[in-house]
């Protein structure tokens, strides 16, 4: 239970030190810049100087210059769960997916659940080309399915 208790305070820290670093290369300054700031809002030259106060003034004063922290830098975008950039040889074959989802009006996570189902494969950007090829006509006949209706 200590052991436990003792590890949360060195994530927090360990998250609020990734959230400057993150922050310093959104607002693009250079190490004599970030360091510069370091000294004016905390008084340290190195960022693991910094306790609980100091990392919170710094991030205060970097998300004032114009840095996108916390959840809204890493929000969703409109189509939770899709592939980010898929293989060139089966791009089609993941747009042709994307397609059926949208027209059946089913999330990704529909998909990743039948690539697990089917395939033994975690998600669909894991599948190759003939498993993909088995997976738009399981939707295809969803949704031929769904049409009868």
């Amino acid at each position: 239970m200590n052991a436990v208790r003792a590890a949360r305070p060195a994530q927090s820290r360990n998250s609020g030190l990734a959230q400057i670093h993150i922050a310093k290369k959104q607002l693009g300054w250079d190490d004599d810049t970030y360091r510069a700031v370091l000294w004016a809002q905390a008084r340290v030259k190195s960022s693991a100087e910094l306790d609980h106060a100091g990392r919170s003034k710094v991030l205060a004063y970097m998300a004032a210059s114009g840095a996108v922290l916390g959840h809204a830098a890493g929000k969703p975008g409109k189509h939770p769960g899709r592939p980010a950039k898929p293989p060139a040889d089966r791009a089609a074959q993941v747009g042709k997916v994307e397609a059926l989802l949208a027209d059946a009006g089913r999330p990704w996570a529909y998909a990743h659940g039948m690539c697990k189902r089917m395939f033994k494969v975690d998600r669909v950007e894991f599948a190759n080309a003939e498993q993909l090829q088995s997976l738009i006509a399981a939707l295809m006949y969803d949704q031929k399915r769904r049409q009868e209706k």
